[in-house]
């Protein structure tokens, strides 16, 4: 049989003030930072820590109240076209090539099925 815990006394619902509020999610959303991470060491679940980011634009986008800009702003990926590259041939050279931090590059070729590359993308997020 397994073991029980049976807590009784005051709810534990924790309060943040707004200053350790856009602490953690500047932490969270910071370069190279994965916001699960981020989420453990501060003891918070994710979906309040995404909801807090949405409720910060939110607020900033309807006033123009002091949003501070401690969070990235999200941005595209550069997609950059390899003129030369339509004349290689393409058994030997990749129609994709992604470069991932730490020097890691993710090359996909025109061959592969669309099932496999939805799935690498997919592995990406």
């Amino acid at each position: 049989m397994g073991q029980m815990t049976v807590f009784s006394g005051p709810e534990r619902r924790r309060r943040w003030s707004d200053e350790e509020r856009l602490q953690i999610l500047a932490d969270a959303f910071a370069p190279g930072v994965r916001v699960a991470d981020a989420c453990r060491r501060h003891d918070v679940s994710t979906g309040l820590v995404y909801t807090w980011r949405r409720k910060l634009i939110d607020a900033g986008a309807g006033q123009q109240a002091d949003v501070p800009r401690t969070l990235p702003t999200p941005v595209f990926a550069e997609a950059l076209m390899d003129e030369d590259a339509a004349e290689a041939d393409t058994a030997e050279h990749p129609a994709i090539v992604i470069d991932l931090p730490r020097g890691k590059r993710l090359s996909i070729f025109a061959a592969a099925s669309p099932v496999l590359v939805a799935a690498a993308l997919k592995a990406l997020r």
